[in-house]
């Protein structure tokens, strides 16, 4: 285990090399978290994947062609123009399968997935066999190989972090609504197709420059993992990216700088370990579409409906033992309120105890009996009106039978608008000239119910 000073050491990048690792890591995390957010919204999870595996021929092929040439084939600039190139065509192949045939995006991905990343091993392959030169070192590109990034490395991230975030920002209208509705966009003359391949050439030109640090098989987890884990924060976009980038620049610090403590560990796993760290506590405690938060709702929301339940349930049973004018507060058995529903007592019992909290219903009597108060009756006379208003409109526009309309309004009753109300309202006027608010139920009442 590392020392405080061997921490301090790599926390304030004293060392020239640490140093330049880690910002170079940042840089790459930062640009990953921006594209990976416009890829997941455009459902292209997979084309970082595709991207990325369609770089290896190009890798191979630049290697061959330089060694051929009598120059030297393991060099940084012209392994990543060959990375570049194939990454092109793998984006353009991708699209002319989707344009040109039925086949869908992901099925298109898929294939071009496959064919380049074999045509890579069987290129690297053919390396092997060159008297020339041998593929030793071109494995970085597979698996990554960050303790090696050397000034050059720095100054092509910082290039193409740049211009992704130029791009980004001076086109985040046209991205954002290429994302979200493409078809709208067309409609509205939007150069479509021309922002569509700006956008892959971003996410190419992110690729490529993170080949050293991650690798093509991690890169993927690199672009979408931040995005993924940003989405269960926020349903803003531009939160959104922002949050991915930082998530992105974060996980690169913090894997490169454990890679530093744990020399034996690779830098580029660390680093996706870190995102994948990070998108676990998202799913889990994310603020709006986190597993408990998500949990959470659904048990207020559950409770909120028993709640609901139970009043309409009293004041059903009110309504079916009044003989005429207004309604008369009395207390209801227990038993009587059980049988309007399938609840168990333990359930009945917690939805009073809310109601009662709420000052919606008296506390219970000795013999069991519940009463609503006048607030509660206000209340249940709202609740049931509501659901007499859905029923109403099931029937007469939704041609639902009257058998059924009582279950199929409780299942949207809860959804229920202020402005879906006014309108409902305004088709029934002449449930209000009969001078109740509450219209007539549908269904039989029985007296005494």
């Amino acid at each position: 285990m590392p020392d405080f000073a061997d921490i301090w050491y790599v926390l304030f990048l004293r060392d020239y090399n640490t140093r330049l690792v880690v910002i170079c890591t940042i840089l790459l995390g930062c640009a990953c978290g921006l594209m990976g957010g416009f890829l997941l919204l455009r459902k292209r999870s997979l084309m970082g994947d595709m991207l990325s595996h369609a770089t290896l021929p190009g890798v191979g092929l630049a290697f061959m062609l330089a060694v051929s040439l009598g120059g030297n084939g393991k060099s940084l600039p012209i392994l990543l123009m060959g990375a570049a190139f194939s990454g092109v065509l793998g984006c353009w192949a991708v699209l002319c399968i989707r344009n040109h045939t039925r086949i869908k995006d992901d099925a298109a991905m898929g294939i071009v997935l496959s064919v380049f990343f074999g045509a890579g091993v069987a290129v690297l392959g053919l390396i092997q066999t060159m008297p020339e030169g041998s593929a030793a070192g071109l494995e970085s590109f597979i698996y990554g190989k960050t303790a090696s990034m050397v000034a050059s490395d720095f100054q092509i991230l910082v290039i193409v972090t740049i211009s992704v975030l130029i791009c980004s920002l001076l086109l985040f209208k046209e991205f954002r609504l290429l994302c979200f509705d493409e078809a709208f966009a067309a409609a509205l003359g939007w150069p479509v197709k021309f922002l569509d391949l700006l956008l892959l050439a971003l996410v190419t030109a992110v690729t490529v420059a993170g080949l050293q640090a991650v690798g093509l098989i991690l890169i993927i987890a690199f672009l979408i993992t931040p995005a993924a884990a940003a989405r269960f924060w926020t349903n803003q976009l531009d939160r959104m990216l922002l949050l991915s980038a930082l998530i992105g620049g974060a996980s690169g610090w913090l894997g490169a700088s454990l890679s530093a403590f744990f020399p034996r560990l690779p830098a580029g796993a660390l680093i996706v370990l870190v995102a994948a760290v990070c998108f676990v506590i998202s799913m889990l405690i994310g603020t709006e579409r986190g597993v408990l938060v998500r949990y959470l709702h659904q048990v207020q929301l559950k409770g909120r409906i028993g709640r609901q339940h139970l009043l309409r349930a009293l004041y059903e049973i009110l309504e079916g033992g009044r003989s005429q004018g207004e309604l008369a507060l009395r207390p209801v058995p227990f038993r009587q309120i059980r049988g309007r529903r399938t609840w168990s007592d333990a359930h009945l019992r917690d939805y009073i105890r809310r109601a009662y909290n709420e000052g919606l219903v008296e506390a219970p009597t000795k013999d069991d009996s519940i009463q609503l108060t006048v607030a509660g009756l206000a209340e249940a006379a709202h609740l049931t009106r509501n659901h007499r208003l859905w029923e109403l409109y099931l029937i007469e526009y939704a041609d639902v039978a009257t058998s059924r309309v009582d279950r199929d309004a409780d299942m949207v009753e809860h959804v229920l608008g202020e402005k879906m109300v006014a309108q409902l309202e305004s088709k029934l006027q002449t449930y209000r000239s009969a001078g109740s608010l509450v219209p007539e139920s549908p269904h039989p009442i029985i007296p005494g119910d």
